[in-house]
């Protein structure tokens, strides 16, 4: 038999840094003559030619992983691997390789991995770096070629920066370009791409200070210009100094500040337009160019901060009436890249920020720009807004509140937001979803504060419903007027379905104040006029409005769909579907679903009104569902005898004060459940229960004279009820004076039924039961009375009239029990 244990793959890995399968066979190792040393052989079990004869040597590290796989490298570009089928022939040639190389074989790996960067560190630091070469134009490609081949070390990078820095090497390549540029020299022009497009991969600040400074940044952009990829050189410096244009919307008196906005400019088109994208390897490379125009405009920022003179004047020439509409363009994209600016900025900076402004009276100064008619102005206001409301919707909010008091409803600030997402002209209405976002984020309460002296919730949102819901509403009720909406192209039902979506998101989360408006304004019953819309997406916003009311289970919003008749706009889109399976179709059946589970109101008023309706659809059971649950209800309402029989049972109706109640429910908890389901029924105590010498004596003589009876007689009690099933025999046990029970022994200790002596079998005891059961001493004898069975009437009756001729006690002294 083949020994599997040293069964084997051989793989190499190839130049793609791929595993080949270069076959299987097995493994052994033995000292080989040739390569003088113990090596590692592999037969392929095909044919038995040699797959692989591997010295091990000494100092070549082998890993094991995984327990069945040993990996190591025979030379520099050869890696090979090992591939066992079982765990224990990867054991004994791992063995094998640590007793060769003097290794405890407990290790998965035999010799310390030391990769290029940590030799490197062996070297003697106090060296003195790398030598460049002359900045000569014949020596331009050993520069290119020294470059490249030290940006994979990170050591070699360090000292190439140090060097570069040291000898000012960037201004002598900046002098070298002007003579290539010049000169025409093309070959020369390429190789400095490669120089300065490595000297920013070495990811060092002093180098940047000195390539962005202002004499030199637009040589450098010049020099990246001529990327040997391309057939003709970029056009960047043209551009930056003809094309682009900075413009001051407001005279910027800093000189330091003006040099500041031109470099970030400029480098910021260097990293976007310039630079070629970073491949993954290289992306880390350039995070301190990011850090660079980060700060920068932190910088910024916080200059134009401290000055309140522009500041000043930037607001005022935004709000004043007498600018013109070119100017006002150019200052609100101003303000707007200002803000922009802004996020870099650390928390408590921002916040900062965004006091100064709103000291400045931002919020007033965009309540003007959004009453323009100009679309670019107004779009470059709504980002603006965003950043605030984004920052401190707490802020808008306290704003908005404010200007209510002295202004109408018609120019307040955020029913010009509701406008111009309402009257949004783009036919994906980009505009009209951001703004639905924004006013979303200022009527959540998750986000409204609460103090001990006022509560933003209940103030906002009664400002809201009284001056604003009527606006977000009106395009959905002007256009439900009939059965069907009045217009159902595709940007009208868009818009609709963004305010259902806000709807919605009220109903949710506002409670009363959504609840009053909804019932008020019969906005239900216009909402459902939706769901006969052409357009999917707009019935099922509406259904998803309904089936969120309806998830809350209020029974005032139940009450107004059932008066309302609600449902049958619903029912109808169900039949006007067909047998479709489809969104519309398993949304409408979940809903009733739903109801079916959790809302017993609504499910009798469907029944009652729509079941004609639906009585035909027998693909789901949701519907013959909901007419069962309905008819259980009416039972139980048409009999509330069982309701309340039941009820007297679970709450044991046959009490004497309250005492007894007290001791009845203690000895009820205290009885074991396993007891009680095997059969055992408990006879609860009575106050007035003689003791238990007084009942054993008659029951003795009753066991006695049913000996002498004819053994033919028939049962006493008919089968038992409590339970549900029939329990063979019973035994009688008392414990104490305060506890008789009945409970069913194991069937080879019981008497079988209708044996003299064996009068019949109680339950184990029922609460679910319907019928009326109850354990009565009659005559010392403790038995059942099973009213259900009539069949067995006359038998009770005659066995009843034979106790009651013996019975010793007196009616008082009875005991009961109730299941």
């Amino acid at each position: 038999m083949t020994d599997t244990r040293r069964r084997v793959k051989v793989y190499t890995l190839n130049e793609d840094r791929q595993w080949d399968d270069r076959g299987t066979g097995h493994v052994s190792s033995g000292y080989v003559e040739r390569l003088k040393g113990t090596s590692l052989l592999v037969r392929a079990e095909s044919d038995g030619s040699l797959l692989l004869e591997s010295k091990i040597n000494p100092t070549t590290a082998y890993q094991k992983q995984q327990d069945t796989l040993i990996v190591w490298s025979e030379a520099e570009n050869y890696d090979l691997a090992l591939s066992f089928q079982e765990k224990a022939g990867c054991d004994e040639i791992w063995e094998k390789i640590c007793q060769v190389q003097g290794k405890d074989p407990s290790v998965d790996i035999t010799q310390d991995v030391v990769d290029e960067s940590e030799d490197e560190r062996f070297e003697d630091m106090s060296s003195p770096g790398l030598e460049l070469p002359p900045c000569e134009l014949n020596r331009l490609d050993d520069l290119a070629e020294l470059v490249a081949s030290s940006l994979p070390s990170p050591l070699r990078r360090e000292k190439l920066a140090l060097a570069v820095e040291n000898e000012g090497y960037i201004r002598k390549l900046l002098e070298l370009f002007h003579v290539c540029e010049d000169l025409e020299n093309s070959e020369g022009l390429h190789h400095l791409y490669e120089i300065i497009k490595g000297i920013f991969l070495l990811n060092r600040t002093a180098l940047f200070e000195v390539m962005f400074s202002e004499e030199c940044i637009m040589d450098v952009i010049g020099c990246l210009e001529f990327d040997p990829a391309l057939p003709q050189p970029r056009r960047h410096r043209e551009f930056l100094t003809k094309t682009a244009r900075f413009k001051e919307v407001i005279p910027i008196s800093d000189p330091e500040l003006r040099q500041k906005i031109h470099q970030t400019y400029r480098v910021q088109y260097i990293q976007d337009m310039v630079l070629p994208t970073p491949s993954v390897f290289e992306e880390n490379m350039l995070s301190t160019l990011h850090s660079f125009i980060f700060f920068n405009k932190v910088e910024i920022v916080g200059m134009l901060q401290d000055d309140e003179k522009f500041l000043t004047d930037l607001f005022a020439q935004l709000t004043d009436e007498a600018t013109d509409d070119d100017k006002r363009h150019e200052l609100v994209n101003f303000l707007k890249e200002f803000c922009a600016f802004s996020q870099t900025l650390q928390p408590q900076n921002r916040d900062a920020f965004f006091k100064t402004l709103s000291n400045m009276g931002i919020l007033p100064a965009l309540e003007v720009i959004l009453g323009m008619d100009d679309v670019q102005v107004r779009g470059a206001a709504t980002d603006i807004f965003s950043y605030l409301v984004e920052y401190n919707p707490s802020m808008v909010r306290e704003f908005v509140m404010q200007e209510s008091q002295q202004n109408d409803d018609d120019i307040l600030l955020i029913n010009l937001i509701i406008e111009h997402m309402i009257c949004d002209t783009d036919p994906e209405l980009g505009g009209a979803v951001q703004l639905m976002g924004l006013l979303r984020t200022l009527v959540d309460p998750e986000n409204m504060l609460a103090t001990a002296n006022k509560t933003e919730k209940t103030e906002f949102l009664s400002f809201f419903y009284k001056h604003c819901m009527h606006v977000l509403s009106a395009p959905l009720l002007a256009n439900t007027t009939e059965e069907k909406p009045s217009k159902d192209d595709f940007q009208t039902s868009q818009l609709l379905a963004l305010i259902l979506e806000l709807l919605t998101f009220c109903v949710e989360h506002h409670t009363y104040h959504i609840k009053n408006y909804i019932i008020n304004k019969d906005i239900l019953r216009r909402v459902l006029v939706l769901t006969a819309s052409q357009h999917a997406f707009l019935a099922l916003c509406a259904l998803r409005f309904m089936r969120r009311i309806i998830g809350l289970k209020d029974e005032f919003y139940n009450r107004y769909i059932m008066r309302n008749f609600l449902f049958e706009p619903v029912i109808k889109a169900f039949l006007n579907n067909g047998s479709r399976y489809n969104l519309m179709n398993s949304a409408i059946i979940e809903m009733f679903e739903y109801v079916r589970v959790d809302v017993k109101s609504l499910t009798a008023h469907i029944v009652e009104n729509y079941w004609k309706a639906l009585e035909d659809v027998d693909y789901v059971q949701t519907f013959k569902g909901l007419k069962l649950r309905y008819e259980q209800q009416r039972e139980r309402q048409d009999n509330p005898k069982l309701d309340s029989m039941r009820s007297i049972l679970r709450n044991h109706r046959f009490r004497r004060d309250a005492r007894t109640l007290e001791d009845e429910e203690e000895m009820w908890f205290n009885t074991d459940e396993d007891d009680m389901e095997d059969g055992e029924a408990v006879v609860p105590p009575s106050d007035k229960m003689k003791t238990e010498e007084d009942l054993m004596e008659p029951i003795s003589k009753f066991m006695e004279r049913k000996k002498l009876k004819d053994p033919d007689d028939k049962e006493v009690l008919g089968k038992s009820s409590l339970s549900g099933r029939q329990n063979p025999s019973f035994k009688l046990a008392f414990s104490g004076s305060t506890k008789t029970s009945l409970s069913s022994p194991p069937s080879s200790a019981s008497l079988n039924p209708g044996s003299p002596g064996s009068p019949g079998s109680p339950g184990s005891g029922a609460r679910s039961s319907p019928s009326t059961a109850t354990v009565t001493t009659k005559g010392g004898l403790v038995g059942l009375v099973d009213y259900p069975d009539d069949d067995d009437d006359e038998e009770d009756e005659d066995e009843e009239d034979g106790e009651t001729k013996e019975d010793p006690l007196p009616p008082s002294k009875k005991s009961k029990l109730s299941s």
